[in-house]
């Protein structure tokens, strides 16, 4: 058996590899061992929790973080690059910002669909 650890670096090589040496240069020096607590608490205990498939998991992910509004689209970015990696399409990715709109509004909607438009262009332009 795996540890939390472990699984949650398995699982974020699929979505970005370069994730938790993101983390690492970004917070270890703030905040020592962030980098490995996150992998291994969001990925490792929540994202490869068995009962719903990582893109499912992906979408409801991108659905919370465009409720929450334009102060997560940092986040909103980086979850919609790892939903793609995940297996969802485009639309499925854009579809799920726009049901949001029923729950967090019309404005969270529109901030969720800019940061989609930005990935995908971005990934268009690589």
């Amino acid at each position: 058996m795996s540890t939390a650890l472990e699984r949650g670096r398995a699982l974020t090589q699929k979505l970005n590899p370069d994730l938790e040496a993101i983390l690492s240069d970004r917070y270890d020096d703030l905040l020592p061992g962030f980098s490995k607590s996150l992998i291994e608490w969001a990925y490792g205990r929540h994202y490869a929790r068995e009962g719903l498939d990582l893109k499912t998991r992906q979408l409801c992910t991108i659905a919370a973080l465009t409720v929450l509004g334009g102060q997560t689209a940092p986040q909103l970015k980086i979850n919609i690059e790892h939903t793609l990696a995940a297996g969802a399409d485009r639309k499925e990715v854009v579809e799920a910002i726009w049901q949001m709109a029923v729950y967090g509004g019309l404005p969270a909607a529109i901030n969720g669909l800019n940061a989609a438009r930005e990935v995908f262009e971005a990934q268009d332009a690589a």
